[in-house]
């Protein structure tokens, strides 16, 4: 087991084990306490329950049939983005993982505590409730794949391309508060799509771009100076999911793929 201070909250998706290899080769990682996914069906019910239904049934019209087409058209994409910036999906040693429920569960806190970690890094979780994030004194950084505040929630990439923002296309790390990437920005950088790129592979690249920002930040943390820098200028909004209907009208009017 690393004896780094850095702990990470993950859900069970690639992009985690991107993370973890990169920051475990940079300044190493003692423990990672995986989440298990929110079941389907829960997360269709809390999204109506925001949305509608009407915009919910739209999301999975996208995700079902226009996701795997663009996941095909982008694959060797993908690849090449994966290769040239050494992502590594490999899993995590099983001697440095425990699986939880739910980041907000009692039996993560009881780990947390264990650990006692000098800096927590999220990726891919669901909201981390207040009563984590006090419990531990030490701070809790997230990879956010959008620029914060004006993209906040999901493919921050995508919705600023769809609304013809390319200057703030990009990522952010930042600290991490009981609202929705709302948290102080440590650092932000762009992404710079080419024409072969598409939905599916922005968040790649924003991984990509994104993991030498996250390496700083805890190197930061965990020497006691994590400091944040003043937010874009411009309105703060939370995004979801695009229907289908919005994905093919930002193609169709925007070249946005």
């Amino acid at each position: 087991m690393s004896d780094s201070g850095v702990v990470m909250l993950v859900g069970p998706d690639e992009s985690s084990r991107w993370v973890f290899h990169a920051l475990d080769r940079a300044v190493g990682v003692r423990h990672v306490i995986e989440e298990q996914p929110v079941p389907r069906l829960q997360f269709l019910r809390r999204r109506a329950k925001t949305l509608g239904w009407r915009p919910v049934a739209g999301q999975i019209l996208f995700m079902v049939f226009v996701v795997p087409w663009l996941r095909h058209e982008a694959a060797a994409r993908r690849e090449e983005i994966i290769r040239t910036a050494m992502l590594d999906a490999a899993p995590v040693p099983a001697d440095r993982l425990t699986r939880v429920s739910s980041v907000n569960a009692a039996e993560t806190l009881d780990k947390l505590r264990e650990l006692a970690p000098a800096v927590v890094v999220l990726n891919g979780t669901r909201i981390v409730a207040k009563r984590v994030l006090e419990a531990l004194p030490c701070p809790f950084l997230n990879m956010h794949a959008g620029i914060t505040p004006l993209y906040r929630g999901v493919h921050g990439g995508y919705w600023a391309l769809a609304e013809g923002r390319p200057d703030a296309c990009g990522v952010t790390v930042h600290l991490v508060d009981p609202g929705i990437d709302t948290g102080g920005i440590v650092a932000q950088a762009l992404i710079q799509p080419e024409s072969t790129d598409n939905f599916t592979t922005y968040p790649v690249l924003q991984v990509a771009a994104g993991i030498p920002l996250m390496v700083e930040a805890v190197r930061a943390a965990l020497d006691g100076r994590v400091t944040t820098i003043a937010p874009p200028p411009g309105e703060s909004r939370l995004w979801h999911h695009p229907t289908a209907c919005q994905y093919l009208a930002a193609r169709w009017q925007r070249g946005v793929r």
